[in-house]
């Protein structure tokens, strides 16, 4: 008995311990996140780097970025119709220009999903197509 009772504790702590994010995540998230994972690599990796981290002075870092978590729809309208002008990240000032990319609404909120939930980002309300399609220039 005591060794069924460790065992069946030893279980719960290990599957507590394997549980993350993603785990939590609705099919339908997980999925544009997927999505999102290529549209990343297509049109933002060369800038913004694999690992979100930007390159100083050129190009904001996306991984841990109050400017992307905290300004929801200016970083779809950034995304969406591309970006000029100064804009503060984590109290950096950049101001390289992003061209638009011609993205889809559904591409825009599949990679703010991606972007958003990755590195050390955790996003728990997920943008939809309808969101996208309401930012406007």
């Amino acid at each position: 008995m005591k060794n069924t009772m460790l065992l069946i504790f030893m279980s719960i702590i290990s599957l507590l311990a394997c549980n993350d994010s993603k785990t939590q995540q609705s099919p339908e998230l997980s999925k544009s996140i997927e999505r999102g994972s290529i549209v990343y690599e297509d049109f933002c990796m060369q800038c913004h780097l694999p690992d979100g981290k930007g390159v100083p002075k050129a190009f904001p870092p996306l991984d841990n970025a109050d400017f992307l978590m905290n300004k929801r729809k200016e970083s779809i309208r950034a995304i969406k119709f591309g970006l000029s002008g100064k804009i503060m990240v984590n109290g950096e000032t950049y101001n390289a220009a992003m061209a638009p990319l011609g993205l889809t609404d559904e591409e825009v909120a599949d990679v703010m999903n991606y972007i958003t939930n990755s590195w050390s980002n955790k996003n728990s309300k997920m943008i939809t197509v309808d969101e996208v399609s309401k930012v406007q220039p």
